[in-house]
């Protein structure tokens, strides 16, 4: 798994150039596939993400350890024909977000754990995330001071970790930042974003400088910045990337050296609003539940097909399944749906925060893909132009097969393309 990439991209980028790199953070095997498999088509570099709560030493909620998530993404990569060089794994929200109602030396030490397992897994590109208040914390905002210190006892365990590795390990390289958006989207519905003041930006890289180098810790190893350049997305709202909004924010990342900015949250932004991201220095942008939005609406789109195609004693019911696993545990989505009964059933389904995601590796809904998927076999040339326009094109160019397996992967592949293009790794929207 390379890692220069990512030091090579950053370099372009910092030289005017279109460079930048997407990371797809996700753990569904659907999503990891195609993108994978995008990128493998296309020949170009992709960064493959779980998070501090998906994958940890204790399971996270998928009950996937660091090791074996990236074992498994390497398998896929394999079965893709993805050039090793090609892919690099990324640690998101590293640090002690599972564990903050726990006190610092509780929380910090199985952080420390975290990240000495990511670090040992292979991973090239490591989140270092701070940002959040533990138990036992000072009332008001975070100091940032703390946010940093607490930020280099993380990364010198990065460091310690690597240098007991065999020496073919690749150095992995850091990210860091104490404005971070909220994992998965905003939670509340808001007015505005507003981008981070250029002042606090160029304080944060002060401070955590300053503390990295207390502790030892070459400076130059962190990559990238995550702050907020006034993009979000939530419930029922999208906050589009605005360049005249995030000029002085820019402007001061062109007084650093040797750093870009990390975008979170810059799901359903359109290719435009990307491709102006990557060309003001945001040069990773980070997607997930975008792509899992896609998978669920190929997914519907497919029992619509098999509605057509397939005897109803013998359908899949996917959508019905789905909605049995969400009323039967609210814990994913509860806290994030409020309004009527009728606006709540309608966002368990097409919200934006996609929180529906949760639910599709259980068993139940698990077999019901499987089923939609092997009743319908072959789509139907006109049902495929009716329901998957963009794909139908392809396969009557002879460059994709209509089973719906194959379909549905190239669906999500539609939002790859968009943020690939953006990078300037292919030539961007069809």
């Amino acid at each position: 798994m390379e890692v220069n990439l990512l030091r090579e991209t950053v370099e372009k980028n910092r030289r005017g150039q279109r460079a930048g790199l997407y990371s797809v953070c996700s753990a569904n095997e659907l999503v990891l596939r195609a993108s994978i498999r995008h990128a493998a088509s296309n020949s170009y570099p992709i960064i493959i993400e779980s998070t501090s709560n998906q994958v940890n030493q204790e399971g996270g909620y998928t009950g996937i350890l660091p090791h074996e998530f990236s074992s498994w993404v390497q398998k896929i990569a394999d079965e893709e024909k993805l050039s090793p060089e090609n892919l690099v794994l990324g640690g998101d929200h590293l640090g002690p977000l599972v564990w903050q109602d726990e006190s610092e030396e509780s929380a910090m030490g199985k952080a420390r754990e975290l990240v000495k397992a990511y670090t040992l897994a292979g991973y090239g590109k490591i989140h270092l995330d701070t940002s959040m208040k533990l138990a036992g914390d000072a009332p008001g905002p975070l100091d940032p001071r703390l946010c940093a210190r607490r930020g280099a006892v993380l990364a010198k365990t990065v460091y310690k970790t690597y240098a007991a590795m065999p020496a073919s390990s690749k150095k992995p390289l850091l990210v860091i930042g104490s404005e971070v958006p909220v994992p998965g989207g905003s939670k509340e519905h808001e007015d505005t974003v507003t981008p981070t003041k250029p002042e606090d930006f160029l304080m944060q890289v002060s401070v955590f400088k300053d503390e990295f180098t207390k502790e030892g810790i070459d400076f130059n190893d962190v990559i990238a910045f995550v702050v907020q350049p006034g993009v979000e997305f939530g419930d029922d709202f999208v906050f589009f990337y605005d360049p005249e909004k995030a000029a002085a924010l820019i402007g001061a990342l062109k007084k650093t050296q040797g750093l870009v900015f990390e975008g979170h949250s810059t799901d359903y932004q359109n290719p435009r609003n990307l491709a102006e991201m990557v060309r003001d220095g945001i040069a990773i942008l980070k997607v997930g539940p975008g792509l899992t939005f896609a998978l669920r609406e190929g997914l519907l789109l497919l029992e619509s097909i098999e509605a057509i195609v397939s005897p109803a004693a013998s359908r899949s019911f996917f959508r019905q399944n789905l909605l049995n696993e969400m009323n039967r545990s609210k814990k994913y989505w509860e806290k994030y749906y409020s309004g009527t009964p009728g606006e709540i059933e309608y966002k368990k389904l097409y919200s934006y925060s996609d929180r529906c995601r949760y639910y599709l590796p259980e068993p139940g809904v698990q077999k019901a893909i499987e089923t939609l998927i092997k009743n319908i076999n072959k789509i139907p040339p006109a049902l495929l132009s009716q329901y998957f326009p963009v794909q139908y094109r392809k396969f009557m160019e002879g460059k994709l097969p209509n089973d719906p397996a194959a379909i549905l992967l190239d669906r999500i592949g539609d939002v790859c393309n968009d943020y690939a293009g953006a990078c300037g790794l292919t030539g961007g929207s069809k």
